[in-house]
């Protein structure tokens, strides 16, 4: 999460909001939180990563990665899943496929 804080002012300048989660209880989640610019869920559930077709680990109880990408219009431009530490979205990588998906509007218009 420190990486997308660090990538602040380009979220800015694009409007990039960023919301995350976790199973960790609320003061886990604020300790996780602060220094944020950015909202720390807290208490993710085995049901609550079922309903986002996340991939749950059972011997640790707990979420791997799930990413999204949201529009302005509320549509999920783009959605990664892991089953693992790897494979998780680079900050320096939304800021790519932002500018990537602004240009392809651009270009429509």
């Amino acid at each position: 999460m420190a990486g997308f804080e660090k990538i602040k002012p380009e979220r800015d300048a694009l409007g990039v909001k960023i919301v995350a989660a976790s199973i960790d209880p609320i003061d886990k989640a604020k300790e996780v939180a602060a220094g944020l610019s950015f909202p720390v869920g807290y208490g993710v559930t085995r049901a609550m990563a079922d309903q986002l077709g996340s991939w749950w680990e059972e011997r640790r109880a707990i979420i791997q990665p799930s990413e999204f990408l949201v529009a302005a219009d509320g549509k999920v431009r783009s959605a990664t899943y892991s089953s693992g530490p790897i494979g998780r979205v680079e900050p320096s990588d939304v800021v790519k496929l932002v500018n990537f998906y602004d240009k392809q509007a651009a270009q429509r218009k």
